[in-house]
């Protein structure tokens, strides 16, 4: 049995993870950001804090929470996080300082404050839900992917900074899951301009109509986290959804493309040989 600490288990995917481990017995630290969330305990425990992972001088005290009513943590899952929709253009810098603040900078200091008790503990895995957005942008999300994709690199970076301990991490990239994500509970809308209306205003049609019809079923992907983290030797990187594998792939031929077509350039750069 594994003891967890979930960030946003209100709703969403934070959620249905919190009640598949609880279903299966374990013990589940959540936080929310106000109230009592509605979560089935299943065989397991839950604790739930109340914690804004945008509030820096929360995280330390929360964490030392968590630890003092388990004595460990098998697994801590930075998923807290909402959205931005709109043109890069007209996002405000107050709209996207939140944004930092909730989807990067939260999940940087949690880490960070978990990270000595972790080390001394000697295993753990730390998961980092990010988005398919941060790998494959498409317009209408660049702030949005901006943050998903820092926690991209982060991830990877950490992952070999803690190797040596024990330590496991997995930046998890899901696509679109039928969720409340792209309701005004977890996305913020920026105006749009007149200007960007065949880019922008095609792109956010679009994923107003894929609102309430995504393909990607929020229990099976808490189903497929928990086979992640019981794995011996699990994936740095994880996509989730087949939209999320389609586009992983696009975007990831195209930038072999791109960068064998501009070698020589690329190339070029270097001192040549004799000097």
């Amino acid at each position: 049995m594994k003891t967890w600490f979930i960030t946003g288990i209100s709703r969403g995917l934070g959620k249905a993870l919190a009640e598949a481990a609880l279903a299966r017995g374990d013990t589940v630290i959540g936080t929310v950001r106000e109230g009592a969330p509605d979560i089935a305990l299943g065989r397991g425990t839950l604790h739930v804090l109340t914690l804004d992972v945008a509030d820096a001088d929360a995280i330390a005290p929360a964490v030392a929470e968590a630890f003092a009513k388990t004595a460990r943590v098998d697994v801590l899952v930075n998923n807290a996080g909402y959205g931005l929709l709109g043109a890069i253009e007209e996002a405000s810098d107050t709209e996207v300082a939140r944004l930092f603040d909730v989807n990067v900078f939260g999940p940087f200091r949690l880490i960070r404050a978990a990270l000595p008790r972790l080390r001394q503990q000697g295993s753990g895995h730390i998961v980092n839900i990010t988005s398919i957005a941060g790998r494959a942008p498409m317009a209408s999300s660049g702030m949005y992917a901006a943050a998903k994709s820092a926690v991209e690199g982060l991830s990877q970076s950490l992952g070999q900074e803690v190797a040596p301990f024990g330590l496991k991490v997995t930046a998890i990239a899901p696509g679109g899951f039928r969720t409340d994500f792209l309701t005004d509970h977890s996305v913020r809308r920026s105006q749009v301009a007149d200007a960007y209306v065949d880019s922008v205003g095609k792109s956010l049609a679009y994923l107003d109509a894929m609102a309430g019809r995504q393909i990607g079923d929020p229990a099976r992907a808490a189903a497929a986290i928990l086979t992640l983290v019981d794995a011996p030797e699990p994936p740095l990187h994880l996509l989730l959804g087949s939209d999320a594998l389609r586009r992983g792939r696009e975007k990831l031929d195209a930038v072999i493309e791109e960068i064998d077509r501009w070698k020589d350039l690329t190339r070029s750069t270097d001192f040549p040989e004799s000097e």
